[in-house]
């Protein structure tokens, strides 16, 4: 992989440990970052915490980049460790037994094509620990079951109950926001003499 000028100059300088190229690495990749964070995390404080480890990590470690793969997917790589190690070493990692009520609710495929990407980002952080670290290691990031099971310490099955309780659990709360959605129409319909 090549790396443009601009990236070759803030690696260079964050080895260096100059303070101007590790604010230009931070303002050009925070933003991004923190959305890789905000799917992994219950709340933006915790997303914040995921986001300043991985920059520590990022700065500490950069000297250890090598031009073989992209920079931007050697940085993704760290915040998404980042986060599975949050959850490990505060023990955060619930694996939830929730009752699933109508586990085989319908929705429509095009309602998630209508949410914008924050409304999406709430639905994750909607979701119970465990379904929400699996579901975006396996279906976000592709680690496969087994890797998830060696990363989190659990078993490849329960890796594969995990992610499907996910997608149920995801399936149900669009499938409520359809149902609200539809509600707030009607009233406004009936607001406007429709």
């Amino acid at each position: 992989m090549n790396l443009t000028a601009e990236q070759k100059e803030l690696i260079e300088g964050c080895i260096d440990g100059r303070r101007k190229a590790q604010y230009q690495l931070y303002q050009n990749y925070s933003g991004k970052m923190m959305g890789v964070c905000m799917r992994y995390s219950k709340d933006e404080a915790e997303a914040e915490d995921i986001l300043q480890d991985g920059f520590v990590k990022v700065f500490t470690n950069i000297h250890k980049y090598r031009p073989i793969g992209s920079f931007d997917g050697w940085i993704r790589r760290i915040f998404v460790n980042t986060a599975i190690e949050y959850y490990r070493s505060r023990k955060k990692f619930l694996l939830s037994d929730i009752e699933l009520e109508n586990a085989d609710i319908a929705f429509s495929e095009s309602v998630v094509d209508k949410m914008a990407a924050e409304e999406i980002i709430g639905l994750f952080a909607e979701m119970p620990d465990g379904y929400r670290m699996v579901f975006n290691m396996y279906a976000v990031e592709g680690y496969s079951h087994k890797e998830i099971a060696d990363e989190l310490g659990i078993s490849i099955g329960t890796s594969k109950s995990q992610y499907s309780r996910a997608r149920t659990y995801l399936q149900r709360l669009i499938a409520n926001r359809e149902k609200e959605n539809i509600v707030v129409r009607e009233k406004e319909n009936e607001q406007l003499g429709r």
